[in-house]
């Protein structure tokens, strides 16, 4: 892999991996919640872009021959988009689609639900699309000055990862993005999970009951990364997790249930998700609570422990073989933690953990705040069992 910086202040990875015929190209712009193109079709090629509370990415996979095409299209989107007023009317329709297709899922809207029971008023607290009333009346003006602010080429990175000559790269990294010029960008804002999270209920016309509890957890660029990875595996990170194997395999009370682990600057959050018929709520928060207590008291068995970090590594490695996958690796890392992080390092990473460092993370995770979040019919009646 090899890094370069242009002369405007972009910085470039390229990571060649001449085995394959495609390449995945991607620019990532530090400008997220918390702060089309007829050519791609008919090459064959894929092009999208997802926003997080964090960044925004903009990327493309092609077959090899077809980069400089897809560096156009991209270098295009993210420097000099047209914004054009009536194009703007229809992706403001796609936007207040895509809020309707949220609240149509449970399962998402109780996460943010969560987010709110968490982090409160805080950037954190509210929702990547944002409420549907605001995204009615944005104008192109409010984009333009957006974009004013955020993105130019020292507040982003560009990732190339495939079959793809580094020099070649660098030349036509030059030719697309070099003169690009723009706003240096944003700190993140200061955010913490509130002092005294709550318990926020929303009442929706669902067959289940969808139920969420949040513990604070590390900052981005932690090294308890890791520990808490494999704390997450034994608890809810699989089919062969405690709660999994509990609720669902054991009791039959729920077909999802599991657990997850989110990172932000200067905080984060460890997750627990299940959605049960109603009358099985309160077993199921029950259990959940047993499961906890069972990890701190009891620790966790050295046949549960050798299996998640093998389970880390082997999902780690073979996520390596796939071009789409390391490009992102490469574009996240950089944008968010300003580094790359080598595999060797984080394989050896999740080999340097001990049983002591995951049971410490659980301490410090599981007996500490919580937040909750049910959604559901009369979904306040739940928060009773929530404790």
């Amino acid at each position: 892999m090899e890094k370069f910086v242009l002369n405007n202040g972009l910085t470039v990875l390229v990571e060649p991996m001449p085995y394959l015929r495609s390449v995945s190209i991607g620019a990532w712009v530090k400008a997220g919640s918390m702060l089309d193109a007829e050519e791609m079709d008919a090459v064959g090629g894929q092009l999208n872009a997802s926003t997080s509370k964090l960044c925004t990415n903009y990327y493309a996979r092609v077959i090899d021959e077809n980069l400089p095409l897809a560096a156009d299209i991209l270098a295009d989107m993210v420097r000099d988009p047209a914004l054009d007023p009536a194009e703007t009317d229809k992706e403001r329709g796609v936007v207040l689609e895509e809020i309707a297709m949220v609240e149509d899922s449970p399962e998402d809207v109780v996460y943010d639900v969560l987010a709110e029971a968490a982090f409160g008023s805080q950037s954190l607290g509210q929702t990547i699309l944002g409420p549907a009333e605001k995204i009615a009346v944005y104008t192109p003006d409010d984009l333009r000055a957006f974009r004013r602010r955020h993105y130019g080429p020292k507040n982003a990175v560009v990732a190339l990862a495939g079959n793809v000559d580094i020099s070649a790269a660098r030349d036509l990294m030059e030719e697309k993005f070099g003169s690009w010029e723009g706003a240096a960008g944003e700190e993140f804002p200061d955010a913490v999970a509130v002092e005294q999270p709550c318990k926020l209920a929303k009442d929706k016309d669902t067959e289940q009951v969808h139920l969420c509890m949040s513990f604070r957890s590390h900052e981005m660029g932690s090294p308890d990364v890791y520990p808490t990875a494999v704390v997450n595996n034994v608890l809810g990170g699989g089919m062969s997790s405690r709660l999994f194997q509990r609720i669902r395999e054991d009791l039959g009370m729920a077909y999802s249930v599991y657990s997850g682990l989110s990172s932000y600057p200067h905080c984060g959050e460890f997750t627990i998700y299940a959605a049960t018929n109603p009358k099985n709520a309160k077993m199921v928060l029950e259990q959940i609570d047993i499961e906890i207590k069972k990890l701190l008291e009891k620790g966790i068995t050295e046949k549960e422990f050798t299996m998640s970090k093998a389970q880390l590594k082997s999902s780690f490695i073979l996520g390596l073989e796939s071009a789409y996958n390391r490009m992102s690796a490469l574009g996240h890392n950089q944008i968010l933690l300003n580094r790359v992080i080598p595999p060797e390092e984080t394989i050896a990473a999740i080999e340097k953990v001990t049983v002591d460092d995951a049971m410490a993370v659980a301490q410090r995770m599981f007996t500490g705040p919580r937040a909750y979040a049910v959604v559901g019919r009369k979904a306040e009646k739940y928060l009773q069992y929530m404790k």
